[in-house]
């Protein structure tokens, strides 16, 4: 790949034409913080116009019977095609943090034992989630797969990780872990926020009992967009959701004063869906599905081992280290890249390059590759800034006060 130019790479790239389908409105901006926020679909615009106007503004309360109440498993169904789930295995509702909690609630409940096993890379508000749960929790270094193995005994009740780590990018051997938290008659429940959408899995295939994923990444649903879970279809009758709300019953629309919770992935539901966001989100998944996740992680790492190429040529002698496994197996959809000014270092890109990155504390530089939008040449011109910002000091300009975003 090192022989081919940016210029060829991109003239011979089969997703091209998808960066057309999004917003790009400052085509001078190298956006390479998609695994934050991803862009906005062009399809979604129209999509959110037909809602609010449509079926808002016109059709009022009918739009519940005749669109709203179908889509958490409508927009669940055509998830669960990106992750290698059966369609009746996944649902979109509530937040990552809230499916986390009801997810590992009902899993703790059900195994009848204390211990849950996570690592410390893990995602902050999962650690938190984790930590209020009342149960033994024993945490392993990050982005070790043998030591979160070894934690793994008679008394773990459930392994809760993150498919991809959102630091340094490391990816778990997700079939790997499962069959060893099985052994020792553990669940697992992973977190897919920094996976799907950039890395093909086969949830059902693998073994799979529990997974939870956010849409605002690479499934390109909008800030705060809804969220969804994962319940293997034979643990569905297993697991109680400790939030019993009205779309959980059986008859949500009966109004019955005693809950019965509904079949199969529905149970899992709570309150009202966010009808907004679930119609935001659906026109994502839709072009993830069209692209095809072999050509989305084929293109991911000819794009992460390209970055990881100029930054050995470029950045390592510039004080820069590479913070991201090299083996594309071992890795998501980012590159992560340590120096200790790299907050100021990303300040600089943002305000004098038009070079959007992401710092992760305390010393990580986060360059997303989204690869549906992302081209070769936006690479290039990454690295090219990020020398000049340190060549010339520009990041002595900026403040060292240090402020993360998700």
């Amino acid at each position: 790949m090192g022989q081919l130019s940016a210029v060829d790479l991109d003239r011979n790239d089969p997703l091209a034409a998808f960066r057309e389908r999004f917003v790009v409105a400052d085509p001078a901006l190298v956006y390479l913080d998609g695994n934050s926020l991803g862009r906005l679909p062009k399809e979604t615009l129209q999509r959110m116009d037909e809602t609010i106007r449509g079926q808002w503004g016109d059709r009022l309360v009918r739009g519940w019977s005749e669109n709203w109440r179908a889509l958490p498993r409508r927009v669940g169904s055509k998830i669960a095609r990106v992750i290698g789930a059966r369609e009746d295995e996944v649902v979109a509702c509530d937040s990552t943090s809230v499916n986390l909690f009801k997810l590992a609630t009902g899993a703790l409940r059900c195994q009848g034992k204390p211990k849950v096993v996570t690592d410390a890379g893990n995602f902050p508000s999962d650690l938190y989630l984790i930590q209020g749960l009342g149960a033994t929790v024993e945490t392993v270094p990050e982005d070790d797969e043998d030591a979160a193995v070894a934690a793994l005994d008679s008394e773990t009740a459930l392994l809760i990780l993150s498919h991809v780590a959102f630091r340094s990018g490391f990816r778990y051997d997700m079939e790997r872990l499962t069959t060893e938290a099985h052994r020792v008659g553990a669940m697992v429940l992973w977190d897919l926020s920094h996976s799907a959408g950039a890395v093909p899995m086969r949830v059902s295939d693998w073994g799979v009992d529990l997974a939870v994923g956010c849409t605002y990444k690479y499934l390109n649903g909008g800030p705060g967009s809804v969220a969804y879970l994962f319940v293997r279809q034979d643990l569905q009758t297993r697991l109680e959701s400790p939030i019993w709300g009205w779309f959980g019953h059986r008859d949500a629309f009966a109004f019955s004063p005693r809950y019965q919770p509904a079949e199969g992935i529905d149970r899992f539901l709570a309150g009202t869906p966010p009808i907004l966001s679930l119609a935001a989100v659906e026109p994502g998944v839709d072009i993830l599905l069209e692209a095809g996740m072999g050509r989305i992680r084929a293109k991911s790492v000819a794009q992460t081992e390209f970055l990881i190429e100029r930054a050995d040529r470029q950045l390592a002698s510039r004080g820069f280290s590479l913070a991201t496994p090299r083996e594309a197996s071992r890795r998501g959809s980012h590159v992560s890249l340590k120096h200790p000014e790299a907050w100021r270092i990303s300040q600089a890109l943002i305000s004098e390059f038009g070079v959007i990155p992401d710092f992760r504390s305390p010393d990580i530089l986060r360059l997303g590759v989204a690869p549906l939008y992302n081209t070769f040449r936006e690479l290039e011109q990454a690295v090219d800034a990020i020398v000049r910002v340190v060549d010339e000091e520009r990041y002595t300009r900026h403040d060292p006060a240090r402020y993360d975003v998700t």
